[in-house]
């Protein structure tokens, strides 16, 4: 069993800040992609940002500039620094791992979603 705890989400101004984080757990032999993904009420889920266990990035257009990912391999944890937030980004944010339970079996796991609410 492998779980994705995020924690990080919560209120903030408009042109503020929030850290996300997200945590893997359980048996695992290897955790290939992290992402986050955002779902925005009436909206479909869509990617933020990824990050490959050697650090490459991407980014959506609409946080390119605005936010950052990283992660800690040693720790099973990926970060989303979220800087100069908008109204629009408001929405629960997933994380998102591509995990080898061992050298041939992948899985996609999904986190249960942390709320980011930003507000004048």
């Amino acid at each position: 069993q492998v779980q994705l705890v995020e924690s990080g989400g919560g209120l903030v101004q408009v042109g503020g800040s929030l850290r996300l984080s997200c945590a893997a757990s359980g048996n695992f032999f290897t955790i290939n992609m992290m992402g986050w993904y955002r779902q925005a009420p009436g909206s479909q889920r869509e990617l933020v940002a990824s990050i490959t266990r050697g650090g490459s990035t991407n980014y959506a257009d609409s946080v390119k500039g605005r936010f950052t990912i990283s992660r800690d391999n040693a720790k099973n944890t990926v970060y989303l620094q979220m800087n100069s937030l908008k109204p629009e980004d408001t929405a629960v944010y997933y994380c998102n791992a591509g995990v080898y339970l061992n050298s041939i079996r992948y899985l996609e796991v999904w986190g249960q979603g942390t709320l980011v609410t930003a507000s004048s």
